[in-house]
């Protein structure tokens, strides 16, 4: 049993780390006492943006930079949407969904000054620890002698392969930067003058030639692997490169995560290779925590956003988009019936929620609506925010660090041993039920930020698949079925961490349909939607509407289920705001 443990996941009125959001709201709005709702009313905006997320608070800043009056529109009481830190244990600081950084784009974090605004990002080395039940481990960090001397303890073949590999995915990642930080050469969807369809053939021109340099920089061998990596199953990619079982497991977490697919599922490796694409401070593949927790890139965004003259809006919930001629977006509807006008509108929340929920009907095509309805919004992930009075102690990882040693410091991969445990968890969810034996990552950013908890204590977050939205054997709004399944986490935990149950103060706990529910995440699904090959660059978020536009003149989408998808990348925002630039 868990010692004094309570869960708080039902609870909706949580003090937060944003207490200066209101600080930011009166920054916006100091010259007036009349409420946010009459404030936004009074004028006709240049720019609307729905959701607070940090796509849409990139937009905005760059909407704001380029000269235009902007105001983002939040339904929560905190800014941040998925990259967001609150206190929901007292001293205790969760970044609640997202939990890592290395996706954010570099041109974002310079161009934003996001440094000067606070952002701090703590690098970690080690960077993956993953412990065995047979009392071997794996450690993993940014040094390749010592990676060589860990992955030797598994197989001598593979310390050998390891830096090809890496030297490998980092290349295939610089031919992505182009694709990540440019709209996708989408034909353009509206009638157009003769001088804007020349444009628009130039860009894209420009664009493929730009692709065909890189991919001959790659050369003929290097651009057949990387197609072979982007459409086989991340088990094939893994198998062809590695035959230690832990290594390989290690690494095809990677290719899973946030999905409700196998590692033997084809295209998995294109996810695998989503989740490396990233970097800290110009070092590929590194992960960091950031210090105050994943909300303060949202804050640093917000702080950029404000500096610029953008109005951030807490508390504020749209209810419907303003439709003019059944074509032409004229401004949103607030939840209380306020009308705020503005020609141009971008929306941060998922394409569902845009198209479905938003739009008034008979305003889309047919065609439209119903590749947005057949859209893979499932998912099988749960978050689950625990606080604790000591750091686990892994049975298999007995450094000699009387606090904490370099096996706390990266992500710790819990029943992740081969990739047939990894894909027997998905065949439980296949079936409807959540995973016998979970797939868990565990990260302690306490470690390293002493800002989010108080001392001798910490924050894990676990980051668990797979769970089903709906699941055959109970209901997630059962308070016995949640409690059950967290425990089930914290019994595995314990088989490589004695003593971890016992160590919990509290937690949090967010199933698919509490991170619906609560973050607007349709199916609770941390991309907006998935992110399989039928379902990227040309044909994200629908096939022909990939480059922010819509059907209606004026909506763009700026989210994650936009180009280039889901993470904490901050892309979207950036590209659709350029393209709103552009447009005026």
């Amino acid at each position: 049993m868990i010692r004094a443990a309570q869960s708080i996941s039902t609870l909706v009125a949580t003090k937060v780390l944003y207490s200066d959001n209101r600080e930011m709201w009166r920054r916006s709005f100091s010259s007036s006492t009349a409420t946010p709702s009459a404030i936004l009313k009074n004028k006709k905006w240049d720019a609307l943006v729905i959701g607070g997320g940090h796509n849409g608070l990139t937009a905005a800043a760059y909407l704001a930079r380029g000269g235009l009056s902007v105001a983002v529109l939040e339904r929560r009481h905190v800014i941040g949407g998925a990259a967001v830190t609150e206190e929901l244990i007292p001293g205790f600081k969760f970044s609640r969904c997202s939990y890592l950084q290395s996706l954010l784009r570099p041109s974002i974090i310079k161009e934003l000054e996001l440094s000067k605004h606070g952002l701090k990002l703590l690098k970690r080395n080690p960077s993956s620890f993953t412990p065995c039940l047979d009392g071997r481990y794996l450690l993993l960090g940014s040094d390749q002698e010592f990676n060589h001397s860990e992955i030797s303890k598994f197989s001598q073949r593979d310390a050998e392969a390891y830096p090809r590999y890496v030297t490998q995915l980092e290349s295939f990642c610089k031919f992505m930067d182009l694709v990540l930080d440019s709209p996708p050469p989408e034909s353009l969807q509206h009638k157009s003058s003769l001088n804007e369809q020349l444009k628009n053939k130039i860009q894209n021109s420009v664009f493929w030639a730009s692709c065909l340099r890189q991919a001959s920089s790659l050369g003929q061998k290097d651009m057949v692997d990387f197609m072979d990596l982007l459409l086989s199953p991340a088990s094939k990619v893994l198998n062809n490169w590695f035959e230690s079982d832990v290594l390989k497991a290690s690494l095809a977490t990677d290719a899973v995560i946030g999905s409700t697919t196998s590692i033997h599922t084809a295209g998995s490796g294109y996810v695998l290779l989503h989740h490396v694409m990233g970097e800290t401070d110009g070092e590929r593949g590194i992960w960091s925590h950031v210090e105050g927790g994943m909300g303060s890139i949202s804050k640093a965004i917000g702080n950029a956003a404000l500096e610029a003259g953008a109005h951030v809006v807490t508390n504020v919930e749209v209810s419907q988009l303003l439709i003019e001629n059944s074509s032409t977006v004229r401004g949103v509807i607030l939840a209380d019936g306020t009308e705020v006008h503005s020609s141009n509108v971008l929306s941060n929340a998922t394409p569902y929620r845009t198209f479905m929920e938003l739009c008034p009907d008979n305003v889309l095509p047919d065609d439209f609506v119903r590749a947005i309805k057949n859209s893979d919004y499932s998912s099988a992930t749960t978050k689950i925010n625990v606080a604790v009075d000591r750091l686990p102690q892994f049975q298999s990882c007995k450094l000699d660090h009387p606090q904490s040693g370099p096996q706390h410091v990266g992500t710790i991969h819990i029943a992740s041993e081969s990739m047939e445990e990894i894909h027997s968890a998905a065949q439980d969810v296949v079936n409807g039920v959540p995973s016998r034996r979970p797939i868990m990552e565990m990260t302690i950013p306490s470690v390293l930020d002493k800002t989010i908890s108080p001392p001798g204590k910490h924050v894990i977050n676990l980051f668990v698949q797979y769970t089903p939205y709906k699941p055959v054997d109970g209901d997630w709004q059962d308070h016995e079925y949640r409690e059950s399944f967290a425990q089930k986490c914290f019994t595995l935990i314990d088989e490589y961490a004695p003593g971890f149950s016992t160590s919990v103060i509290g937690y949090d706990m967010l199933t698919p349909p509490d991170l619906e529910r609560e973050i607007g995440l349709k199916g609770g699904n941390i991309f907006h939607g998935a992110m399989g090959l039928d379902s990227v660059f040309l044909m994200r978020p629908v096939k022909g509407w990939s480059n922010y536009k819509t059907p209606l003149r004026g909506l763009y989408l700026c989210g994650s289920g936009a180009h280039p998808g889901g993470g904490v990348m901050g892309a979207p925002g950036r590209n659709a705001a350029h393209l709103v630039l552009q447009d005026k």
